[in-house]
């Protein structure tokens, strides 16, 4: 079993459950951060100090307050952690079911676990790390049921980027500059304007915001 492990989590009530799940499973040490900053330069110590973590377990929202974060969310922090500690095992544990988000994590290769905070979260959370150990991935059933969907729909960055621009009231001169800023190709005038109504003809919307509104209905932005 997991011997060092770091909770990423900045509610107290959830971190108090998860630790009392974690010494069931007898695991001997149990760091907490309840920001993403903190859990980064505690991995860092950690791996400075040849004790490095294990296993993270981390949410993928934190609530923002005073402190200036660099890092402001679970999935920043765990691509970041990925990156400088490929041998980390992920596990995230949050309430976030949204298929969109959950297949992007998968398919990005960071994590090895999902578990949902619902009623059954903490046995399931158990059950993750159970498998884990033996080399295995979990996913909570709710989770696994979202991916097993047949008529999953699944968008591309360039075209999630372009509708919740305009969902902010971008115009598409406007889409076409943060696309280039962020170096998110395709990024010209024109195929934003083409993938735009291609999406308008998929989704039988009539305008953009009609388009606008479905993908939110459907919780696709």
């Amino acid at each position: 079993m997991f011997k060092k492990v770091l909770i990423a989590e900045d509610m107290d009530s959830i971190n108090y459950a998860v630790a009392a799940v974690l010494k069931e499973l007898e695991i001997p040490e149990v760091v907490h951060a309840q920001y993403c900053d903190k859990a980064w330069l505690l991995a860092k110590k950690a791996s400075q100090d040849k004790e490095p973590f294990d296993l993270l377990i981390c949410d993928l929202s934190f609530k923002e307050d005073h402190r200036e974060e660099k890092i402001k969310s679970g999935i920043e922090l765990i691509a970041i952690l990925k990156s400088e500690y490929p041998n980390l095992r992920v596990v995230v544990n949050s309430i976030e079911d949204h298929p969109q988000t959950v297949k992007d994590l998968w398919d990005s290769g960071n994590i090895d676990g999902y578990v949902c905070k619902d009623r059954n979260g903490l046995k399931e959370l158990k059950e993750a790390l159970q498998k884990l150990n033996i080399g295995e991935t979990y996913n909570s059933p709710s989770i696994q049921k979202v991916l097993n969907q047949n008529n999953l729909l699944v968008l591309s960055d360039f075209e999630i980027n372009i509708v919740k621009f305009l969902a902010n009231g971008f115009t598409q001169d406007q889409i076409e500059q943060e696309l280039k800023s962020q170096n998110i190709k395709p990024n010209s005038k024109s195929a934003i304007e083409k993938r735009l109504k291609e999406l308008r003809e998929e989704f039988s919307a009539n305008t953009n915001p009609h388009l606008i509104s479905i993908m939110k209905d459907l919780q696709l932005i």
